[in-house]
């Protein structure tokens, strides 16, 4: 049991860690919320006038819808292709397991403004250009798979084989093994990945820099455009929506799987 003392000190502790964690969306928050014509805090009023102005913007609207789009596009391959990796590499790995591991988690280790030039070069090497959509799709894939394959392989790690073993004596197909049996147990870790890929994806700045095009722009390029020539809380308004979909995706993830299973990666 701790002491009287000790107790205010950790208590107090605690506080300056939520303190220090919350303060910059607080601070965001209520900058998108200011009255003024300028982005500054603390505000000089209240006033939800930036909202209106960020949903009359075509150009932050449309980037906005790319961003998503783009976000749950490569949440889609890279949950697909890192699920995948890491059941094949877990089960049938062998000698060549740490090289693969490596290799697949090398995106993690690379800066990604060199991994954006080297995409830009390959791609022109191909003659294909900046490819748009199709590009930014390839390049947020690569830097979201491994997120999608480390967190898996620890659930792989620690599954239970025996179980699949019973299914397929009891006469179930590998297909009706793996979605009855494998997937409902690993969902925990299939879905923190997902989580962090979608996240990764959305907030990507280097990559979506060097190959995004006239039309294809996601939301931070389009803010960091914006603010070269403007400075007023229409950008806090963009930060905002985003700390919003993070709450969202937070809600969802404790209504449908919980949060411990989240924190465990595991079912």
């Amino acid at each position: 049991m701790l002491r009287r003392g000790e107790r205010v000190w950790l208590n107090a502790a605690v506080a300056l860690v939520y303190a220090f964690l919350l303060a910059p969306i607080v601070i965001v928050v209520l900058a998108a919320l200011n009255a003024g014509a300028y982005l500054r805090f603390p505000p000089e009023g209240l006033s939800l006038r930036w909202f209106v102005a960020f949903a009359q913007s075509r150009s932050f609207t449309r980037s906005l819808a790319f961003s998503l789009k783009l976000a749950a596009t490569a949440t889609v391959l890279s949950t697909v292709l890192g699920t995948m990796a890491s059941l094949w590499l877990v089960r049938f790995g062998g000698r060549l397991r740490t090289t693969l591991r490596i290799l697949l988690t090398a995106p993690l280790a690379v800066p990604g403004i060199l991994t954006g030039i080297a995409l830009l070069i390959f791609f022109y090497a191909l003659g294909w250009g900046k490819t748009g959509f199709g590009g930014l799709v390839i390049g947020h894939t690569l830097i979201c798979i491994p997120y999608v394959f480390l967190i898996t392989s620890a659930v792989l790690v620690r599954f239970d084989q025996s179980l699949e073993e019973a299914a397929r004596n009891l006469g179930a197909s590998p297909f009706a093994t793996f979605r009855r049996v494998t997937l409902p147990l690993i969902k925990g870790g299939v879905i923190s990945g997902a989580i962090f890929a979608f996240v990764t994806s959305y907030d990507e700045f280097n990559i979506s820099l060097l190959l995004s095009g006239v039309g294809n722009t996601p939301l931070p390029i389009q803010l960091f455009d914006y603010l070269r020539f403007s400075f007023d809380p229409t950008a806090a308004v963009a930060g905002t929506i985003s700390i919003a979909m993070a709450v969202v995706v937070v809600l969802l993830t404790q209504r449908l799987v919980g949060l411990e299973s989240l924190y465990m990666g595991g079912g």
